[in-house]
């Protein structure tokens, strides 16, 4: 059974970082993609940044490009978001998501964490 366990969230000021954790368990982040999505009130999930299969490449949105950075501990089957420069508006449940490909991760990951919250005042 696979599980994604969030963790390193929380309340910041504006300008401050966070870093969130996601060990996953029943499942193996070699060749697999895995990333994260978030969620603010009243808006849809959205994608924020993942690792695809090949275990190098990278995918980070627009909006968190040169703030935000993605890493993996394959030893401890761990995901890291390093969150810098955080705003107002990065405020959002974060989800830990992961998926057998790079399309399933595009379209629906299989696989979803419970969230973490983050909250950036201002």
């Amino acid at each position: 059974q696979v599980q994604l366990v969030e963790s390193g969230g929380g309340l910041v000021q504006v300008g401050e970082s966070l870093r969130l954790s996601c060990v996953a368990s029943g499942f193996t982040l070699e060749h697999n993609a895995i990333g994260w999505f978030r969620q603010a009130p009243g808006k849809e999930r959205e994608g924020v940044s993942c690792i695809k299969t090949d275990n190098v490449s990278t995918y980070y949105a627009d909006f968190v490009k040169g703030r935000f950075t993605i890493s993996r501990d394959t030893h401890n089957n761990t995901v890291y978001l390093q969150m810098d420069s955080l705003k107002p508006d990065d405020t959002a449940v974060y989800y830990c998501a992961a998926a057998r490909s790079d399309a399933q991760m595009t379209a629906r990951p299989a696989f979803w964490g419970q969230g973490t919250q983050v909250t950036v005042s201002s």
